[in-house]
């Protein structure tokens, strides 16, 4: 499945997940499928083996946040629960999401 598809996103997180990573995942379905957006960064206390800094780690969920005002501003939301329902064109390219974007057009 390659192209270019119309959908919405269906579900929203925001916080941790299971894996210990603080972030934002939007699902987005389309017509007969679907697929998962996250943006995050690990939460939990870094080790001395990672090769991401604590500045890495800052840096991360600073962008993160900027990311999720512009979505919120593109979509007309104030709280990020509200973004369900949104509309949204989704990008795949050899089966991956490659990108998606808020349909301002329709809102």
């Amino acid at each position: 499945m390659d192209g270019i598809f119309l959908g919405k996103i269906s579900k929203v997180a925001f916080g941790l997940d299971s894996d210990g990573r603080f972030g934002l995942r939007l699902d987005l379905d389309m017509v007969g499928s679907g697929t998962t957006f996250y943006r995050g960064m690990w939460a939990g206390e870094r080790s001395n083996y990672t090769k991401w800094t604590e500045e890495d780690r800052r840096k991360e969920w600073a962008d993160l946040a900027e990311y999720l005002v512009d979505i919120l501003a593109k979509a007309k939301k104030l709280e990020v629960k509200d973004l369900a329902g949104t509309p949204v064109e989704v990008t795949i390219d050899g089966n991956m999401l490659k990108s998606w974007r808020v349909l301002t057009e329709v809102l």
